[in-house]
């Protein structure tokens, strides 16, 4: 009696068996990787920041691509735009933590190189956004067409002038790619225009509105003010909110042609008071969107494009108040974010 009752608890203890290993099955059946299947995916973002308005919608389309695609996100980057080796240290940490996948926007196209090769021999891919980095070892770059976007500030910059008169162009910093980019597709653009000559195109802002500020009000004063300058140019939310500081504080603001970038409450107010002509305006939202989005898709086995485009568009007095700029210019972070 005793042997036919261990006879049928181990009959059913080896059904019990067969059926848990079932579900492992059909999960190496679905995208080849049992792991997308039965854990969530560990994402960390690391932006180039954490201050700017940018970043924060980068910050809130990264939530928003978690919660649809149910994994878990950790968004970690330094206070300001120049602490490079905040940056570094983050890609470093969070690769001996054996996330799955860093999404990063790079401070500087060569100084990130080493970690993230460092990233890609623990077996954690990388997607770079907004900003260039050196070499093949991410996975995809994901980002605006910055020469593009630059080309269409010159070209509207000509167009305000009446194709004549000098402008000065107030850059970042070195070694920003992204920035270079929309400075270089600037310059081109205006060399196109033989009316149109550059006065000064060497000065650096710096990373914070403070240092562009500062450095915004030292040009202008050498390049003569307005008797002189006929237009600006600055790449980024920093530098154009430091120049515009600069022309209000020296009278400037309305009297010379002003082309911006990037998008923030203060930036939308000098457009509205006319003391910004247009601003470039890119999507920062979607950005860190497909930045997400793209990375989960290599983690499960999917094709993913080497180089994403998510568009720039030109904004100024005569189009802000649509609602496809209005959702460029000003999106939902609270919704995402619960600011």
């Amino acid at each position: 009696m005793l042997c036919r009752v261990v006879g049928l608890a181990c009959f059913f203890l080896s059904v019990l068996g067969a059926c848990s290993k079932e579900p492992t099955k059909a999960g190496l059946a679905g995208d080849g990787s049992a792991a997308a299947e039965t854990k969530a995916l560990r994402i960390a973002v690391i932006p180039k920041g954490t201050t700017h308005e940018f970043w924060k919608a980068v910050h809130a389309g990264a939530v928003k691509a978690s919660r649809e695609l149910k994994v878990a996100v950790t968004y970690k980057g330094p206070l300001k735009e120049d602490d490079l080796k905040q940056q570094i240290d983050l890609v470093q940490n969070f690769t001996a933590q054996k996330v799955d996948g860093i999404v990063l926007a790079p401070l500087n196209d060569k100084a990130l190189r080493g970690p993230v090769k460092g990233a890609k021999r623990s077996g954690i891919p990388v997607v770079v956004i907004d900003s260039a980095l050196q070499g093949e070892d991410h996975q995809s770059f994901v980002a605006t067409d910055n020469r593009k976007a630059g080309a269409l500030a010159g070209e509207r910059m000509a167009k305000l002038l009446g194709e004549k008169g000098g402008i000065i162009v107030l850059r970042y910093q070195e070694g920003s790619a992204s920035t270079a980019n929309r400075e270089k597709g600037f310059i081109d653009a205006i060399g196109k225009h033989e009316g149109v000559e550059i006065l000064s195109s060497n000065r650096y802002g710096g990373a914070t509105t403070e240092s562009a500020f500062k450095a915004a009000e030292s040009l202008l004063a050498a390049q003569g003010g307005p008797d002189k300058v006929a237009g600006v140019f600055c790449p980024n939310e920093s530098t154009t909110f430091g120049m515009l500081l600069a022309l209000r504080k020296t009278g400037a603001a309305g009297k010379i042609k002003f082309v911006g970038f990037d998008a923030s409450q203060k930036l939308i107010d000098g457009l509205k008071q006319k003391h910004i002509d247009a601003l470039v305006v890119q999507d920062p939202f979607n950005m860190g969107y497909l930045g997400v989005k793209t990375m989960v898709q290599h983690l499960r086995g999917q094709s993913v494009k080497k180089l994403i485009d998510t568009g720039a568009k030109l904004v100024d007095p005569t189009n802000m108040d649509s609602p496809a700029m209005k959702q460029l210019l000003a999106p939902d972070l609270k919704r995402w974010l619960g600011e």
